[in-house]
């Protein structure tokens, strides 16, 4: 079988979609053949036909999903691509676990789609069908169906039997931890435990130990062998969040055991084995950070495999109905009382630029059902809301957040260039932060009246990260300050 006569089977009950895919794939010089429904396709796989299968997963007569399932099991090394318009997370993972080449939303790039097939034809099948997960559409992680979601859910299909480490940036509030769940959940270490640790909220001193455990005695205070994050994990998932925030001697020891496979506890001789997929997350530039001195680059190429950009909700308004719909529907199960929103109202919350991104629109969304009592929440009840929200005071200083950073980087860098150097060696360069931020935190904590939310956007912090710098130099805190 060579690319130029090889045999295309195409199952859509689309006519206009049919007729586009023949024309494309016939003007290339592949002999197509096309049907609207389930019956047909299967009959022509049966008799051994066919050297790729393209399916529509709705169509009349049959799931395109289940469909694939039949012909995974009598004729292994036939590659389906499989297209949808039901955008969500669960047709991509079905359609990866089912065994689909490929998994292509609707409408889809022509270009893209011949591409894809091109490829189909050149690769090597795979004939082993993965264990399939059983995922309901309500136990969804991830909400949306923007063109920037539906290339996430693709992503993630491919990784879902992997144990590839991932990457995952973008703003707080996005969804991080989710897509890291959603990894985790549908993966093939479903079966084994999920942990999580934010790096942010952990002591510099103590990072070690929560990660990988210490031994009795091994240092004051270490009246018991504890275990660390690595060793609960074992046999699943390790979800470090806020990796930039981890201090420079802590990420030596994570790569040191990311390079050798295993760890030692605080305290301990034996080596312990490490066994769990790892996926990190940051909403910093580790980069940038790189080019500070304030993260490793080698640690950095071991943790990016797989990088992953979540968009903020602000590049995403076409799923805030999604969202809001979804969000109405969990606090209903929560108790709270079954609410709807009218046309003007969702016009004004997909106007809305949402600095918090989907944290602060579930919490929005919460607010509003436990707080009015009309069935059908207006505009005006979300215009008071976002009146009062933090997170608006917040975009409102965003312009002086963005000076202020820009002016301490202006100054630093200033700084170093007089004395011959770009950038200084990372010790020193650690050093004249640590002396510079207490300064900063105080003047940006007196700025905002002790609002700690409204000064880590001035910083540029997430407000953990600043909770614990707060801690860790000893700045006094505003009683009743947020």
């Amino acid at each position: 079988m060579t690319m130029d006569n090889a045999s295309i089977l195409i199952a859509d009950d689309d006519q206009a979609i049919r007729t586009v895919l023949t024309q494309a794939l016939t003007r290339i010089g592949m002999d197509v053949r096309s049907t609207g429904n389930a019956a047909t396709l299967w009959q022509w796989v049966e008799r051994g036909e066919g050297d790729l299968v393209i399916t529509d997963v709705v169509m009349p007569d049959e799931n395109g999903l289940d469909l694939l399932t039949r012909i995974r099991k009598v004729r292994p090394d036939l590659r389906v691509i499989v297209m949808s318009a039901q955008n969500t997370l669960l047709t991509a993972v079905k359609a990866s676990e089912r065994g689909a080449f490929e998994y292509l939303p609707k409408p889809f790039d022509l270009a893209e789609l011949v591409q894809v097939v091109r490829k189909a034809l050149m690769a090597r099948s795979e004939s082993r069908v993965p264990k399939q997960a059983e995922i309901s559409e309500e136990e969804l992680p991830l909400i949306g169906r923007s063109s920037a979601m539906q290339e996430i859910y693709r992503v993630l299909a491919r990784l879902m039997a992997t144990d590839l480490t991932v990457m995952i940036a973008g703003e707080s509030g996005t969804g991080k931890e989710l897509v890291a769940r959603a990894l985790h959940d549908y993966g093939k270490r479903r079966d084994g435990p999920f942990v999580a640790v934010n790096m942010a909220a952990i002591p510099r001193e103590l990072i070690e130990s929560e990660l990988f455990g210490h031994e009795k005695g091994a240092f004051t205070g270490a009246t018991a062998r504890s275990s660390g994050r690595f060793e609960q994990a074992r046999g699943g998932t390790l979800f470090l969040d806020e990796i930039g925030d981890m201090p420079i001697e802590a990420q030596t020891r994570l790569l040191r055991v990311l390079q050798e496979g295993e760890y030692t506890s605080v305290g301990g001789r034996s080596a312990i084995q490490v066994d769990v997929r790892i996926v990190a997350a940051t909403h910093r530039d580790l980069r940038q950070l790189i080019r500070q001195g304030m993260f490793r680059e080698d640690l950095f190429y071991r943790l990016n495999v797989v990088p992953i950009r979540l968009p903020p909700l602000r590049e995403r308004k076409e799923d805030i109905p999604d969202l809001v719909r979804h969000f109405l529907a969990l606090a209903q199960k929560e108790g709270l009382p079954e609410k709807s929103i009218d046309g003007a109202a969702m016009q004004r919350l997909t106007a809305y630029n949402w600095p918090g991104n989907i944290r602060e629109l579930e919490n929005l969304v919460k607010r509003l059902v436990a707080l009015y009592s009309e069935e059908v929440i207006g505009s005006a009840a979300i215009e008071e809301e976002l009146l009062d929200s933090p997170a608006a005071a917040d975009e409102e200083a965003s312009d002086k957040s963005e000076n202020l950073s820009d002016a301490v980087e202006r100054h630093l860098r200033a700084y170093f260039a007089a004395h011959g150097d770009n950038l200084p060696p990372a010790g020193l360069h650690d050093r004249i932060l640590r002396e510079v931020e207490r300064p900063l935190i105080m003047l940006s904590l007196d700025a905002t009246k002790g609002n700690q939310l409204k000064a880590a956007s001035m910083l540029g912090l997430n407000r953990n990260t600043l909770r614990k710098k707060i801690r860790d130099l000893g700045i006094p805190v505003v009683r009743g300050a947020r």
